[in-house]
């Protein structure tokens, strides 16, 4: 089980339950294949595509938006502390509504992949090259699959 920490930064769309966002979150770790034990948290920032842009600029040295930025702490623990902070993303709900628009799903399953996406990466999978990237979107598109038998996305995530 996951302890959820979020911050809603986004002003042009509304900020999910977090009841509702927790049990996403913690089925969606637990899809990725994050341990479960001890506890730890996830910290999710949700912001617009200025303040996504200078976080790109500033955590990462890259220029302009993107979807999600995730900070793993698992990669360099052999162990952790009960609620220790083990993975941050920075997500962002205005590339969702772009790409949604143009995507199978839409906003809110967009935003969904965004935070699988994420969890992933924490977990190992890397996108950086052609063989892990096609392993990475087959194993995103599993989560979903999953995910989406439990939980009704445009619920979560409202337009």
């Amino acid at each position: 089980m996951i302890k959820l920490h979020c911050r809603w930064q986004n002003s042009r769309h509304p900020a999910p339950k977090k009841s509702d966002l927790r049990r996403l979150a913690d089925a969606a770790a637990r899809c990725a294949g994050l341990p479960e034990n001890p506890e730890w948290d996830l910290n999710l920032l949700f912001v617009g595509d200025i303040s996504m842009a200078r976080y790109n600029m500033e955590l990462l040295g890259h220029e302009g938006t993107t979807d999600v930025i995730t900070y793993s702490y698992f990669d360099t623990a052999a162990e952790w502390e009960e609620n220790e902070t083990m993975v941050e993303l920075i997500i962002n709900p205005d590339a969702a509504a772009r790409e949604g628009a143009v995507r199978e799903g839409g906003y809110a399953r967009e935003l969904t992949l965004y935070l699988v996406h994420g969890l992933l990466h924490s977990a190992g999978e890397d996108d950086l090259t052609p063989g892990p990237r096609r392993r990475m979107r087959r194993r995103e598109q599993e989560c979903l699959e999953t995910l989406s038998k439990t939980f009704d996305f445009a619920e979560i995530f409202k337009e």
